[in-house]
């Protein structure tokens, strides 16, 4: 944008000035043909004192007219020495007194008639007119060198078109300098709202922008406080309602496990009694043992539904804690990740046991700077992804250390890796959106887990990349911290 202004200005003051340079330079040849003007009027008045200046013919045939040269003439060829010139001809055109050079054509009338003649690297105006003298019917000429138009040709480029160019190129670098000085504050008003942080919705001072400018950041400050305000206002509606959600679900989720755990107490076997399935009427006591199956069954998924809902509430509260504009306001901490990861594998082992899967760790001993509950957010989504989707019987490792970045210098990560399903590599930048699922994904996900990851990252500065898992299949969560 402000490369575009300044090109755009450059070109509106800089055109004016060649304008004026080219109006400058018609102005300097009209006041070289004025002057020429005069100068041939001035040789005009001299042509009838040349003329008197031949005062008798011959005497001899061979000899030249008698000549004695009018005191305006003398001077005149005596202050242009070396640049002027007169010749004396016949009608036949046949020189007879002066300069031979100093020729034209024979005028067929009595009327003054001007031409050039170029004659040892000068050029001349030349005057010639013919008519009566001492000697009878001549033709004279005079020649002045010092013609102001003339000179003006032969100097154009040294006198007009190189101090022009001079000028107008001075002039071009003396505005560029000039309109880059002058849109300085706009570029560092650009660059400061282009280092903002997408969370960063604080006014920007009007008071440190030019006038011209302060209309524009007026109207930022105003788009920042509405954006805020509604990013602020659903924030605190999600917060809100999941911590409204989490007391009644952890309640209910409560009654319903007492619920599953009498029930399966009052049903030793899961399975119907054999003449349950028959075409004749089941027994009393066979009606009762399927009741009772069957209500065990009801129950478990009423169980599963409001687990599935208390953690949608979790993970809701969640992700408005780390979309949360306050945590700048919170000091980072130095967090121990090696001790986050073996208390997320004690959390974990039971859910991994009773799943058949090998959960285990290869941890070394790294420290980052950031939020350690929010970090034990993201590894405990990450975690609880891996044994969600991963088949019984699979492997899920939680790695954390140090690893050499492209400078050169050793950066701490967190890996979870996985040997299951995986994700196409086509969806992978789609599955850190909010809610979404990978179309024929299997468990109970609710499509937050990967967003509160990729959100929790951000807030550290840290990136989260998805690969491909070991041998070729399952996923490979990798968060690498600044």
């Amino acid at each position: 944008m402000t490369s575009d202004l300044r090109t755009r200005l450059l070109l509106m003051l800089v055109l004016p000035l060649c304008l004026l340079a080219m109006v400058g330079v018609w102005l300097d040849y009209r006041s070289a043909d004025e002057a020429a003007v005069q100068h041939d009027q001035r040789l005009l008045r001299l042509m009838p004192a040349l003329a008197d200046s031949v005062l008798a013919p011959p005497i001899h045939d061979n000899e030249p007219p008698l000549l004695l040269l009018a005191p305006p003439i003398e001077d005149f060829l005596r202050l242009n020495a070396g640049f002027s010139g007169y010749s004396v001809r016949n009608t036949a055109g046949l020189l007879l007194l002066g300069d031979e050079w100093v020729n034209g054509t024979v005028p067929t009338t009595q009327a003054p008639e001007f031409h050039s003649v170029e004659y040892g690297g000068v050029t001349y105006r030349v005057a010639v007119q013919r008519g009566r003298t001492g000697a009878g019917e001549l033709v004279v000429a005079l020649a002045d060198g010092s013609d102001p138009r003339q000179k003006w040709a032969q100097q154009l480029l040294l006198r007009v078109l190189l101090p022009n160019l001079v000028l107008l190129m001075a002039a071009g670098f003396a505005i560029h300098w000039a309109v880059r000085q002058a849109f300085k504050p706009l570029v560092v008003l650009a660059e400061a709202v282009e280092r903002r942080s997408p969370r960063d919705l604080s006014p920007i001072d009007e008071a440190a922008s030019p006038d011209e400018v302060r209309p524009l950041v007026h109207s930022l400050n105003h788009l920042f406080a509405l954006v805020n305000a509604q990013a602020e206002g659903q924030r605190r509606f999600v917060a809100d309602a999941a911590h409204q959600l989490r007391t009644p679900l952890a309640g209910l989720q409560a009654q319903v496990e007492a619920w599953a755990m009498m029930a399966k107490a009052a049903a030793p076997s899961r399975s119907l009694p054999s003449d349950f399935d028959k075409k004749q009427p089941p027994t009393q006591e066979g009606q009762a043992q399927g009741a009772i199956v069957l209500g065990v069954d009801q129950i478990e998924k009423l169980r599963n539904a409001t687990r599935r809902t208390s953690q949608l509430a979790h993970q809701l509260l969640a992700l408005s804690r780390a979309d949360a504009r306050s945590l700048d306001a919170q000091p980072p901490q130095r967090v121990d990740i090696k001790d986050l990861c073996e208390s997320l594998l004690e959390t974990f082992l039971d859910a991994a046991t009773g799943k058949g899967l090998d959960l285990g760790l290869d941890m070394q001993p790294v420290h980052v700077t950031g939020h350690g509950w929010l970090l034990r957010e993201l590894l405990s989504n990450l975690v609880d992804n891996a044994i969600r989707y991963t088949q019984p019987g699979g492997v899920v490792t939680i790695r954390c250390g140090l690893r050499l970045g492209r400078t050169g210098l050793p950066k701490a990560f967190v890996e979870v890796e996985d040997d299951g399903p995986g994700v196409p590599e086509d969806e992978r930048a789609r599955v850190l959106q909010r809610f979404y699922r990978v179309p024929g994904a299997g468990g109970e996900g609710t499509g937050l887990g990967l967003a509160i990851a990729d959100e929790i990252t951000r807030v550290h500065g840290a990136t989260l990349t998805l690969d491909q898992g070991p041998h070729g299949r399952g996923l490979l969560v990798t968060v690498r911290f600044a």
